[in-house]
């Protein structure tokens, strides 16, 4: 028992260290940079693969997502690498602004995700999706109007109260979104296991949820989960 404490007690005061490096944060800064580089850049051969299958689609549901996907991981990617510099800039406002607003353009970008499988959904049991995009931009429309007057509260007052409850309106959103994902791609890929088996489109659609759903839960939940230390002291990554 004593020996299991140790090495716990070990194992923390090494994580310590490493969490409280300077080398280390920017490390992992650059690494994390270089990975949100990578999704960036696959998201951009897919547009323009998509472009270059049906151009004369116009900007579908599919490339919007990919161009969304695209703009936000090369946002992430460049706050990354800038990191040392953004948590420099004044007034202080700014860096809540450009470190929370790739979080927003991350739920837009897979609500719209959302929205194409429910979409999916309605039309293949030929019910009526005429509600559904304006829903859409509602949701949109709302949680970018909370997260920007979150903003000026905290530009005009930044106390821990008001960081807090932003802290908590992210995770609430994260939750939200967490929720889509289980209730819609839930349904459709209960209802894609009722198609014939030889179908060549069943199999594809099954995939790509069987690979999304889990991994984008997982994401929205870890979004929302509290940090262990507190919030005057902590420097998330998004």
């Amino acid at each position: 028992m004593s020996a299991s404490s140790s090495a716990a007690a070990a194992l923390d005061a090494w994580w310590d260290d490493v969490n409280n490096s300077p080398v280390w944060q920017d490390r992992t800064f650059h690494a994390l940079a270089a990975l949100y580089g990578v999704v960036a850049v696959v998201a951009l051969v897919q547009l323009i693969r998509i472009e270059c299958r049906v151009p004369e689609f116009g900007w579908t549901t599919q490339k919007v997502f990919h161009f969304l996907n695209f703009i936000v991981n090369s946002v992430r990617s460049t706050v990354f690498v800038l990191r040392r510099n953004v948590q420099l800039v004044h007034p202080e406002i700014f860096q809540h602004v450009l470190i929370d607003l790739p979080g927003l353009a991350f739920f837009t970008t897979y609500a719209l995700l959302v929205l194409f499988w429910a979409e999916i959904y309605y039309q293949a049991r030929a019910m009526s999706t005429d509600g559904l995009r304006p829903a859409f931009y509602t949701i949109n429309g709302v949680i970018y109007t909370i997260q920007i007057v979150l903003w000026l509260l905290t530009w005009w007052k930044p106390v821990q109260a008001v960081i807090i409850l932003s802290k908590m309106f992210f995770a609430a959103t994260s939750l939200f979104a967490a929720f889509g994902f289980l209730l819609y791609g839930g349904r459709l890929f209960l209802m894609l296991q009722r198609f014939p088996v030889e179908s060549k489109g069943r199999r594809k659609k099954l995939n790509e949820l069987v690979e999304i759903v889990p991994s984008s839960l997982v994401l929205f939940i870890l979004r929302k989960l509290p940090p262990k230390r507190g919030i005057a002291q902590y420097h998330p990554i998004h």
